[in-house]
């Protein structure tokens, strides 16, 4: 896929050159630049990347709000762009605080309308809203007009109307974006429940790394419009977070009851990286240690209270990728 956005270069002036509308001149911008991928059916991905890094325009050339500007772009066999009634049909979409409800009807109305546009019929509505209440906890304020609703009920009801028809592919662009942590893991339970059914396709853009964690088994990321890895997050981390870190916990010597230092040499190269009150913080190239011959080497030389292994989380090693430009 490619999308570049043209913008008419401002006029020079009377110094300039002299331009028609035949001569005008554009700036062009590539939000989109060569990306490809798949996805198959049932699959819930991660769609990951910073601000400006082409992922809402992607999602918009897939729901078929936005024409390419080269490549093709499928899903489920039809173009979005040519077959945008067809392509509407199976899809479904929440676009982070864009609401698709009716500011001034109760909800439980604008569920309604949802399922008349969709031709949804009157056993399939009650069904699937029956279900979206229960899971969603809608039943206290689905009588209310949505302009009274709260940022995360107003979006457990986006989420609702974007599922109501049963569409095979589902685009979340941040659907957890502003809500306390109560509705985000109500938010959460709901997209995790409904792909482990294994019917609807579901792709998942957010700057909120902890709903990756929890939710995605692939991810993908991109940066200025291209691809830099496309995988699951347990080998993101192996490829970009090289180092882990051992936490141990000293205990005091019997005879003094003091606390020993720690000395570099005695943990097999590794580097210390902290010492405060009998905690050592020490920070280890995971290819080149052996994590238990380090913490075999700690025990040999120290007494320990207690130690734990701490992980590099998806956050930190997302930042450093792009602070540190590592990614090829």
């Amino acid at each position: 896929m490619v999308k570049e956005f043209r913008r008419v270069r401002p006029h020079p002036g009377r110094l300039g050159a002299v331009r028609t509308l035949f001569t005008r001149q554009y700036d062009v911008t590539r939000a989109v630049d060569g990306i490809s991928f798949s996805v198959d059916e049932g699959e819930l991905v991660g769609y990951l990347g910073p601000n400006g890094a082409g992922k809402s325009t992607t999602i918009k050339m897939m729901t078929g709000i936005v024409l390419p500007t080269g490549g093709t772009v499928r899903v489920r066999g039809l173009d979005p762009w040519k077959d945008r009634p067809r392509n509407a049909a199976q899809m479904g979409v929440v676009f982070g605080q864009r609401t698709q409800l009716w500011w001034d009807l109760p909800l439980r109305d604008s569920f309604r309308l949802v399922g008349a546009i969709y031709g949804v019929s009157p056993a399939d509505y009650r069904t699937s809203l029956d279900r979206f209440v229960d899971l969603l906890d809608m039943g206290e304020f689905i009588d209310r007009p949505v302009r009274q609703l709260s940022l995360g009920q107003r979006m457990r009801g986006d989420l609702a109307a974007a599922m109501l028809h049963r569409p095979r592919v589902v685009y979340l662009d941040e659907p957890t974006i502003g809500l306390d942590v109560m509705a985000k893991d109500r938010m959460r339970d709901f997209v995790e429940e409904t792909a482990q059914a294994g019917e609807t396709t579901i792709v998942l853009t957010t700057h909120d790394l902890a709903d990756v964690e929890r939710l995605c088994p692939r991810i993908i990321l991109i940066d200025h419009g291209r691809v830099l890895y496309d995988g699951d997050v347990q080998g993101l981390k192996t490829t970009y977070a090289t180092h882990r870190e051992l936490v141990v916990q000293l205990a005091p010597d019997e005879t003094t009851g003091r606390v020993p230092a720690v000395l570099a040499e005695h943990v097999l190269g590794a580097e210390i990286t902290a010492q405060e009150q009998g905690q050592v913080r020490i920070r280890f190239e995971a290819s080149r240690i052996a994590v238990q011959h380090l913490i075999d080497s700690v025990n040999r030389n120290y007494p320990v209270r207690d130690l734990s292994i701490v992980e590099p989380d998806l956050e930190g090693v997302v930042r450093r990728i792009y602070s540190e430009d590592l990614a090829p």
